[in-house]
């Protein structure tokens, strides 16, 4: 379950918010650095160096982690990332956990306002054809193998999710989906 092994010629590292690299099985994010590695934005410098470390690596907004062997594994998207009440939380964890359960098809993890606690997890699940499970059933499910500050506060089985040109879930418009679907996170944006 990795990328494999840095294309030669090209260096990748993780590190943390602070720019530090960190060691191996430390999840960060993934950086790189070569002669085919993107350059910069036209015409917007101010973007191109935002892009960049101080030793002109480039921030590929990868959460990942370098494996014992040497090979890169994704861990998601730190845009993705949901911090619950100072606590980092990764949706492709849960979203994994989620989809062992023997009636879930597909599980996406996004997080939606908290007030009190900056953001709650909410999950939209899929079911596999002619099953049926219950919102706290998934809750249960997820207490048993998740920290309890990983299960998700909202659920909401779907029968499709709104999806890219390439396959990829918009988690952008679940947020907004969610807003509909859960009325009550209005009251967590005052």
């Amino acid at each position: 379950n990795t990328v494999g092994l840095p294309y030669p010629g090209i260096e990748a590292k993780i590190i943390d918010e602070n720019e530090k690299t960190l060691l191996r099985n430390e999840v960060g994010e993934l950086v790189t650095r070569g002669y085919m590695v993107f350059q910069g934005y036209v015409k917007d410098e101010a973007k191109t160096e935002e892009s960049y470390t101080k030793d002109r690596f480039w921030k590929t907004g990868d959460l990942a982690l370098v494996r014992d062997d040497g090979t890169l594994k994704i861990m998601g998207r730190s845009k993705d990332m949901i911090i619950r009440g100072g606590e980092n939380i990764q949706p492709t964890e849960i979203e994994n956990f989620l989809t062992t359960h023997s009636k879930i098809k597909d599980a996406y993890v996004i997080g939606v306002p908290s007030a009190r606690l900056g953001e709650e997890v909410c999950a939209y699940v899929q079911l596999i054809d002619g099953e049926t499970i219950t919102d706290e059933e998934i809750k249960k499910y997820a207490l048993e193998g998740l920290a309890k500050y990983k299960v998700p506060k909202y659920v909401k089985a779907a029968d499709e999710f709104p999806m890219t040109v390439t396959g990829k879930v918009k988690k952008f418009e679940l947020r907004k989906l969610a807003m509909k679907d859960f009325p009550e996170l209005e009251n967590e944006l005052k």
